[in-house]
């Protein structure tokens, strides 16, 4: 079919936006002011992807057919999981996260069953996996080397057997050292007593009658914050820079996830059931973490504030207030003592085992880690409908880094991002971290090229504000299902929704397709911008097979292939 020509010498079909790039009437059109106001190509590409939910950064992928030999390079998207990086991925990770919130929120039945009673070959295997147990701590008590490694052969061989009858787990651990160290666990004279309750098995909540004669069985949303450490404004920076506590601040966020875990283990045993949760982290504005979590069951509100008030983390570690070195006087590798030593005397630092046990009984804690008193919980019933509100704030900012999560507008949210990124660059991480020079400690596993101020944790980054643990935090028994299975049960609905519009052929089995990651120097890699191509192009003759079949069965929302909407069949 043969189109005309517009004065501008396209093709009279192209869209008016493509003739306006062309022709303006701008007297400073071909200044170079105006040229840069000009979208990129590649810009334009990336546009397109997004509005069609297509990754930007999809990675090349030969799917090899193993019956025929036929090989096909396929875009696979990236998976990231941050908008900054490919905001389709992120989209549809956030979604998948938010279908594991509801999957698991309102429950009226145990996601998981019992396991199975083992059976008789079980049984067998496991006694004689204590026979060879016996025989080995004999052959220890008598110095015999070459019964020990015999007799550990046999367990190996036992435990594969028992792997291959479908036994989970191991009946004991490979390692028989128990080198770790224990603190007692008296509870602080400063923490409030906690209720206990013996812990049942149950996962699901309690239901409530009305008069009517219907039954309830409600959720909770519940929201965590830290302390306080100091005054700030509306907009979260702190009213006195030089009395904000950048350093408690810093430690509170560094040992959250710890606290947070405390916190679940006090609920379980406060309320005498197994209490399910999915959490998300945020910053607040004041850049202190925030944890919201959707909670199966309901608990009574003073419960609640009593176990946050009564939770805390203590963190056994040396003391790290006062800094023994600094910038100009840091402490030297020496090679033959495989340690650092004093630059001036060259004494050996103490090693990190050195400095635990250096800790006597009556030793305070290097820091305490407590939630501060806000704390709200609400009622949600599975049919509120809130319900799916809740569920989009809980995961608003998963898409986003989190010192992303609050844009900072003025210079006195910049400065509070410098002062907090500054004090958590000179924190100490882990028992491993570069920066336990500073105080005078080697740490744990030390190598030469350790610079304090230089760690590569991940609590360092400016972006994590601190936080390295998981953003998503989600219970074992929440709804039954990994993140993983999730996503195999979104594809099984495709694949359901295809099979029944007709369309039979879905890429092929597992078992007869082959994949092999495409590397950017591999020669038969080709360019992303082609890649990128191609996944457009897919997904557009994908949507438009799906509505032209769900056309042909008269589905009220279909849409033709020309783009106007398909009036029901009937």
């Amino acid at each position: 079919m043969t189109h005309g020509t517009d004065s501008a010498g396209l093709p009279a079909a192209y869209p008016d936006s493509l003739t306006g790039l062309v022709s303006s009437t701008d007297p400073a059109a071909g200044s170079r002011t105006a040229r840069m106001r000009l979208p990129l190509a590649r810009q334009v590409l990336e546009a397109v992807a997004v509005d069609n939910g297509v990754c930007i950064r999809p990675l090349a992928m030969r799917r090899v057919d193993l019956a025929t030999g036929e090989t096909e390079t396929v875009p696979v998207p990236c998976g990231a999981t941050l908008a900054s990086k490919c905001p389709p991925c992120a989209d549809r990770a956030r979604k998948l996260r938010m279908a594991q919130c509801k999957a698991g929120w309102h429950l009226n039945d145990e996601p998981l069953p019992d396991p199975n009673p083992p059976g008789d070959d079980a049984k067998t295997l496991v006694q004689l996996r204590a026979d060879l147990e016996a025989v080995r701590t004999d052959a220890v008590a008598c110095h015999n080397v070459d019964q020990v490694t015999e007799a550990d052969d046999l367990i190996s061989q036992v435990d594969m057997a028992l792997e291959d009858l479908g036994v989970r787990g191991k009946t004991a651990p490979d390692n028989r050292e128990r080198t770790r160290r224990t603190r007692s666990t008296k509870r602080r004279q400063d923490a409030p007593d906690l209720p206990r309750l013996p812990v049942d098995r149950r996962t699901i909540g309690r239901t409530f009658t009305a008069p009517d004669g219907t039954v309830w069985r409600p959720s909770m949303f519940l929201t965590l914050t830290c302390d306080s450490y100091g005054r700030v404004t509306s907009d979260g920076s702190p009213v006195e820079p030089t009395s904000y506590d950048y350093r408690r601040a810093a430690r509170d966020a560094i040992h959250f996830p710890k606290l947070v875990d405390r916190f679940w283990q006090n609920l379980r045993r406060a309320v005498g059931y197994d209490v399910q949760y999915f959490a998300c982290l945020e910053p607040q504005r004041r850049l202190a973490p925030h944890l919201h979590a959707a909670i199966r069951g309901t608990i009574p509100r003073v419960l609640l504030r009593q176990v946050a008030a009564a939770t805390y983390h203590q963190v056994w570690w040396p003391a790290c207030d006062r800094p023994v070195y600094g910038p100009g006087r840091l402490p030297v590798w020496e090679e033959r003592a495989g340690g650092y030593v004093d630059p001036d005397s060259g004494a050996a630092l103490p090693t990190w085992d050195a400095a635990l046990d250096a800790l006597g009984e009556d030793a305070e804690p290097a820091h305490v880690v407590r939630f501060g008193v806000q704390v709200r919980a609400d009622g949600v019933t599975a049919n509120n409908a809130n319900t799916g509100r809740l569920i989009g704030y809980l995961t608003k900012y998963l898409t986003k880094s989190l010192d992303a999560c609050h844009a900072a507008t003025s210079d006195a949210q910049r400065q509070h991002v410098d002062r907090l990124a500054d004090a958590l660059r000179y924190e100490p991480c882990a028992p491993t971290c570069a920066n336990w020079l500073l105080y005078g400690v080697q740490p744990k596993n030390p190598r030469a090229g350790l610079v304090p101020g230089r760690c590569r944790g991940k609590v360092h980054r400016r972006e994590t504000l601190g936080f390295g643990g998981r953003r998503v935090l989600v219970s074992r028994k929440w709804s039954g299902k990994t993140l993983a299975d999730h996503k195999e049960d979104r594809k099984t609905w495709i694949r359901e929704q295809l099979a029944v519009l007709g369309h039979t052929d879905t890429g092929g089995t597992p078992d007869r397709v082959a994949w092999q990651l495409l590397r950017p120097g591999d020669p038969a890699a080709p360019r992303r911008e082609h890649l990128l191509l191609r996944a457009v192009a897919d997904r557009h003759r994908w949507r438009a097979q799906w509505d032209v079949a769900r056309a042909a069965r008269g589905h009220p929302d279909a849409v033709s292939a020309t783009g106007t909407r398909v009036p029901d069949a009937a």
